[in-house]
């Protein structure tokens, strides 16, 4: 099967890590996979990681610019001319920009935003409105693509490159580990990755990590990740601003190199997501494969991904008990089934979903003219 997989950045983002990895999942099961990711402006020409060899990849530029919608405008424009639908038998969109990009298309909805600016409001609309088919990583996010759109949706949870992640536990990653720690000192690190923003809550998990000062006051926020299409300067500020109130010591490192991620989580003393919205939480289940304890935000799809393997908390000051609590237990058991939980989500496991799924719907696709 000719399968494009279509995705709007080739940086490190969520979706863009499910493409890349389901991609060569798929590949491994002797499909022909394209990928086509948008390069926008001094974004690199390749990819953010090295992708197997198997997998054709077109990167495809576009000049940036500093206004958020002309930018989304300019991606959708040049994934529209590059994409040919007739080269292939399925067109998979990873995101919004994609699947205005290519309307009759399979979409992934990761997860539901909410915006306030009209052109992105009716972009993420057409986006849901106009695939032909709709997969959703969790229950959690069909739900509300059938509540919201009155639109049916395959369920197809994310896999997790377990062994990597495990692997940077072990003895062999221990030098990593070392360099970290060395980087970012001995106190109890809250190790967080999709940077800060409004959707990761961030300002609650900061406002959480500031609550474990009685009992831990050498606790350090270590915030990894961050590239976005968006532009959350003020909600920066305002996170800068809460920081400095708190006298919370904060660690932001940006994007982390692809090798050096699992070593990063794995010395991690908790892994914790404030998001208010997620649509999987790929970093945390990665975490769990570390065999880190993770500790979650009371929402929906965390608790339906990650119920008995994290703990929750329903605001930032039980975020706080939830963090604190993490760092005192030094049971095995709830690692334990952490890391058999990750180790139940494989690619192999979603790439055959993905296939069977295609099968079923190629005929039923409306390939535009």
């Amino acid at each position: 099967m000719r399968i494009a997989l279509v995705t709007y950045s080739t940086r490190p983002r969520g979706s863009v890590v499910h493409t890349l990895a389901l991609a060569e999942a798929l590949t491994a099961l002797g499909e022909d996979v394209t990928v086509y990711a948008v390069g926008r402006g001094d974004d690199p020409s390749e990819l953010f990681r090295p992708v197997d060899e198997r997998v054709e990849v077109r990167i495809v530029p576009c000049p940036d610019c500093d206004d958020v919608e002309e930018r989304v405008l300019r991606s959708i424009a040049a994934l529209s001319r590059a994409v040919d639908p007739a080269e292939h038998d399925v067109v998979h969109a990873q995101d919004c920009i994609a699947a205005n990009a290519v309307p009759g298309c399979v979409r992934t909805v990761h997860h539901i935003d909410h915006f306030k600016t009209p052109a992105l409001a009716t972009c993420h609309e057409r986006a849901i409105v106009v695939p032909s088919e709709i997969v959703c990583v969790s229950k959690g996010v069909a739900e509300e693509v059938l509540a919201g759109w009155g639109r049916m949706a395959r369920v197809i949870p994310n896999g997790v490159e377990a062994a990597r992640f495990t692997a940077a536990a072990g003895p062999d990653g221990g030098w990593q580990r070392a360099a970290w720690r060395e980087q970012l000192g001995e106190g109890p690190l809250v190790v967080t990755v999709g940077g800060i923003e409004p959707r990761k809550g961030s300002i609650g998990l900061l406002e959480a990590v500031a609550g474990l000062r009685g009992t831990q006051p050498g606790a350090r926020l270590v915030v990894a990740g961050g590239e976005t299409l968006f532009d959350y300067r003020e909600y920066r500020e305002a996170f800068d601003l809460r920081r400095a109130e708190l006298g919370v010591d904060v660690e932001v490192l940006g994007p982390v190199e692809h090798e050096k991620l699992p070593a990063l989580l794995a010395c991690a003393d908790v892994f914790a997501l404030g998001s208010v919205r997620e649509g999987f939480g790929l970093a945390a289940m990665e975490a769990l494969a570390a065999g880190v304890p993770v500790v979650l935000r009371e929402v929906p799809v965390l608790r339906e991904i990650f119920d008995g393997a994290a703990r929750f908390g329903a605001s930032g000051a039980a975020l706080g008990d939830a963090l604190a609590e993490a760092l005192a237990d030094h049971s095995p058991e709830r690692r334990r089934r952490g890391r058999e939980l990750a180790e139940r989500h494989t690619w192999e496991a979603a790439a055959h979903a993905h296939l069977e799924h295609y099968a079923e719907t190629v005929g039923r696709v409306a390939v535009p003219a």
